[in-house]
């Protein structure tokens, strides 16, 4: 009997990312990933329990990838950054993007409990969010990422003007932001 191949944890994971980002992300099996490697099974169990651990291995690649586009922004404009780096990755992640949004799932869920602490304490930091509560933050945060989420399912689905180009849609998201910071301001002031 001829030994079977080895493979990484990592090589196994960029096989199964690969097979999400083309077909979704309930299309990754262990078969199919063995198969795209050209082996039997067993080197994927040796590194993984179970389909589901390799999932969730893959959705932390997806975390990393989203985390770096993000990074890449480095505008010193915490959410337009993150605007940015969603409208670009559902632009060229499109199938996960659908799959992570559209699709009832926990991933993103888990995702959102853990990063949304990092963007409050970020917007505690602008001079522009000083006068607001942590619950008028929190506010704050979701309907940009309301904003920020349908903009990218209509840029991931193509379902935007055809003229309305990428610099279009971040101008859009940019001065969404500025309405929603300053309705804040406003609103506060009233009361």
């Amino acid at each position: 009997m001829a030994p079977n191949k080895k493979f990484s944890k990592e090589q196994i994971v960029d096989i199964a990312f690969e097979i999400a980002r083309v077909e979704g992300i309930d299309s990754i099996s262990i078969r199919k990933v063995a198969e795209k490697l050209g082996s039997s099974i067993a080197p994927i169990y040796v590194n993984f329990k179970n389909v589901d651990e390799l999932i969730n291995a893959v959705i932390k690649k997806i975390i990393n990838l989203s985390q770096q586009l993000i990074e890449e922004q480095n505008t010193g404009d915490r959410f337009y950054d993150i605007g940015v780096a969603s409208i670009k990755f559902a632009k060229k992640y499109n199938v996960l993007f659908t799959d992570l949004v559209l699709k009832r799932n926990s991933y993103i869920k888990s995702y959102g409990g853990e990063i949304d602490p990092i963007f409050i304490n970020e917007m505690k930091k602008d001079s522009e969010f000083y006068n607001f509560t942590e619950e008028e933050l929190k506010d704050i945060l979701l309907k940009m990422k309301i904003f920020q989420a349908g903009l990218s399912v209509m840029v991931a689905n193509n379902l935007l003007p055809e003229e309305f180009d990428q610099v279009k849609a971040l101008e859009l998201l940019k001065n969404n932001a500025k309405d929603i910071i300053t309705a804040a301001h406003t609103y506060k002031k009233e009361l």
